[in-house]
């Protein structure tokens, strides 16, 4: 679709830092992270809604959200990951996208109120963007025994 945003990063006329890409979908940074390391998990095709995804494609996205969300916490020292769908309200960008933040006891998130942070540039973001994906790799190489 021309004019939505998570469309232009999967054509690649949109910059985004890019945590991982497999058939599923692609996997980048938010670019205002509740925490940073707050990766966002798209479909390929334009796809609006959850409900909207085809069957047959459930089970493979599914499974890229779920090595994403065993990779954050590895990469980011956190301890775990809250993972989050929003369908129509409150989906600020109407193409499907999968919210795997990551979650420290004490970290200061409660209920659905999420304060949003900034990285302190681009350098870092790009550390933090290839620190998940080598973990995304290492993950899906040893499930797989081979690479994306």
């Amino acid at each position: 679709m021309a004019d939505c945003v998570f469309c232009g990063i999967v054509a690649g006329s949109i910059p985004a830092f890019l945590v991982a890409s497999s058939p599923a979908g692609l996997a980048f940074l938010d670019i205002r992270p509740v925490f940073k390391g707050h990766v966002l998990v798209i479909p390929r095709p334009h796809i609006v809604t959850l409900p909207d995804l085809p069957s047959d494609d459930i089970a493979e996205y599914f499974r890229f959200v779920q090595l994403l969300s065993a990779a954050v916490p590895v990469a980011t020292g956190a301890r775990g990951t809250f993972v989050a769908v929003n369908n129509v309200v409150s989906q600020s960008v109407p193409h499907l996208h999968t919210h795997v933040v990551p979650r420290t006891k004490g970290d200061g998130l409660k209920g659905f109120f999420w304060p949003r942070r900034k990285y302190a540039d681009d350098e870092e973001a790009t550390g933090i963007a290839a620190a998940i994906g080598k973990e995304y790799t290492r993950l899906s190489v040893a499930e797989t025994g081979r690479r994306e």
